[in-house]
Formats: C-alpha cells, structure tokens, sequence
C-alpha cells in the first residue's frame, strides 16, 4: 500500500515554466527544427527498438483463407498475384511481415495464368504444396515442386501458369518495405500472359548454372544470382550429408544436431538475391538450438516437422507451413519434436553492407 509520500511527482518541463524557454521551444518549431536533447533516448536507444513485434501465423488458419480467396477471387491484370500477405500486429495497417520483409502466401489454381510483370523489388518463392506450375523468368520456363527455392530477381519479367489438376501453394519473399522507404520502386506491366507455355523438367538457366563448383568460363557475373532453382533434393541432400558427417565425428554442423545451408549466387558465392539471405534448416529430433539474437530481422516457415519455437519469453508451437516473424534483437530459440526443416530469409545482406551487423548467442545448445 502506498501513501500520498509515495506517490509519483509530476515532472515540470523547464520549457513550462520559463517563458523564454518557451519562446526559444517555439522558435524551433516554426523553423522545423527539434533539438536532439529531447529526442536523444528514441533516437538513440541503448538496444535496438523494433516496432514489429514476433508473432506466428499459423498454417492450419491461412490455407484456408488462402483456398477460399481461389475460390472468390480471380487473378489478373490489376491485382496481378492471388496473394496474402503477413501483416505484423505491430506495424498495423501495413501489409509488412517486418519492416524489411514482405511475405505472403501465393494460391494458383489450376489452369490458371497470372501475368507477366517486373518490378525493382527482388523476390523468391519457396514452394510448400502442390505441382503442375511453371513460372517463366526472362522468357525461360523453371518448373515449381515443394522445397524449392525459385528466384526473382530485381526488373527481371516473371509471370506463372498452373497446367496441373490442384492447387499450389507457396510462399513469396520479397524486399518491398526496403524499397518502398528508399522511394526506389519501379514496376512494369508484361503480357497479359507469359510468353513460354512449354513445361521442361529442367530450365535453361539450371542447364548452364546449376552444376556445383562449375562456373561458365563466358557467362557475366551478375549482384544476384543468374540461377533461378535451387532445387528440394540437392538442399536435402546437402542437410542430410551435414547430419551424417556429425554422427561420424566430423565437423559441418552448425551447433550439435543442427545442420544449416545458404542459398548462394554461382557467380559470386555471395547471397543468391543482393537484399536478401536465404538459408534451409534442419534440426534432428530433440534438438534445440541455443538462444540467437541478431541485428536485422527474418521471417521462418516450417517445411516439414513439428517442434517449438522461443521468441524472447514466448513459446508458440509449430509444425508444418507456420510462418513465424522475428524481429531486430528478439531472441530466437527452435527446440525439434520430430526432424524439423525451416526455410528461412532476413535482411541480413542490408546490416552486412553497412557493418551493422550484429549477433549474440547465449547458453549452449542441446541435442
């Protein structure tokens, strides 16, 4: 119990009791200035500040909002993309995952075509469900299966036609919050449809990029990466090789029981998309992670598996097509029930760019 002694003072600005305080406070605002020494904690604060918030969606809610907007809602010149975007609670009335990162979930259905356009923003599409859809980059035609990682990158035209019999569902990642405060957007209208109908197990720019350690002594190097799949069994593989060689004794993994891989341009062995990272996860069962915060946000989805994940005090379960937010700082702990394979993309390529960036990892991990 507290008594009249105890209670909270009222602060007094100085500005509210010396008029030429005052006048000087006004001066400010009629000039539009603000002076730095009411305004130093929000500008500069001791950690970063994140406006999002981590936050999960979970899948068995979006599929079917996402089957009924194939349902009502057609796609076309306009509305160009059937697609649902995450919107944080803490950003509200933006349609942002976090403030660097855009995703959505995409819902073709079959026969259906959307349109060719291309935009300033960089983009992928990691695919959850579903087969028969052929998107078709610069005029070549990749074909979309569950695992993979499909590029678009800046100004590059792309549109996707569904030749199969159900549905596909898939995520989209894009840069848009970034470009859009860098006032930096451009977006041009293509054919109405695509250009390339045809349906080859293996595109054009898999035949000439997609051999590992093989670089095409003529072809350019490019900021992002001129491979437009990243295809399911290679990732797989290449997850499963790290898991095996730590059971033999050998190093490859990123802490015991999780193994870890990035998506990479073949020209450069940088990041496959110059704003974004992109990396595939795989945790063995009973494994958690030890706690992770970093500088600059991301945004996971679970591919296949079931476990929990941390955010800062909170613990959310999840299992397969859940998309979780995290946000600048907040730190990230996955504990795997069964084998847990994440798909996951940040801004992490902004913060490296501008030496921003920062990790810091606590405790030790158990598996």
């Amino acid at each position: 119990m507290t008594n009249d002694t105890d209670a909270t003072v009222p602060v007094i600005a100085p500005e509210e009791t010396d008029p030429e305080l005052r006048k000087l406070y006004d001066g400010f605002a009629t000039a539009g200035l603000i002076p730095l020494w009411t305004e130093i904690g929000n500008l500069m604060p001791l950690t970063p500040q994140p406006e999002a918030v981590p936050h999960v969606w979970q899948w068995d809610t979006l599929l079917p909002l996402a089957r009924r907007a194939g349902d009502l809602v057609p796609v076309g010149r306009g509305g160009e993309r059937r697609a649902i975007a995450l919107a944080n609670p803490g950003l509200p009335g933006r349609p942002y995952a976090t403030p660097n990162l855009w995703a959505a979930v995409q819902y073709l259905g079959p026969r259906e075509v959307a349109p060719a356009h291309r935009h300033s923003q960089g983009a992928f599409r990691f695919i959850l469900e579903g087969e028969g859809v052929w998107t078709v980059v610069n005029g070549d035609a990749v074909e979309m299966r569950p695992g993979d990682l499909l590029l678009t990158p800046s100004m590059h035209w792309h549109g996707h036609h569904h030749v199969g019999d159900a549905p596909m569902v898939w995520l989209d990642g894009l840069d848009i919050p970034l470009v859009h405060r860098l006032d930096a957007g451009f977006f041009e209208f293509g054919e109405d449809g695509v250009s390339d109908r045809s349906t080859p197990s293996r595109s054009r720019n898999e035949r000439l990029w997609g051999h590992p350690g093989l670089r095409p002594i003529a072809a350019p190097q490019t900021p992002n990466s001129p491979l437009m799949a990243y295809r399911w069994a290679d990732t797989d593989d290449a997850l499963t090789a790290q898991l095996q060689l730590e059971t033999e004794g050998y190093a490859g993994v990123i802490e015991p029981g999780h193994a870890g891989i990035r998506f990479t341009n073949p020209a450069t062995g940088r990041d496959a998309l110059a704003s974004l990272r992109t990396e595939m996860h795989r945790l063995r069962p009973g494994t958690t992670t030890a706690p992770r915060r970093t500088v600059g946000s991301s945004v996971w989805q679970v591919f296949r598996g079931s476990g929990t994940v941390t955010l800062d005090d909170r613990m959310v379960e999840v299992s397969d097509g859940d998309l979780i937010a995290v946000p600048s700082w907040c730190a990230l702990t996955i504990a795997a029930d069964t084998q847990l394979d994440l798909f996951t993309f940040n801004d992490a390529p902004l913060y490296e760019a501008l030496h921003l960036a920062r990790t810091e990892t606590t405790g030790s991990s158990a598996s």
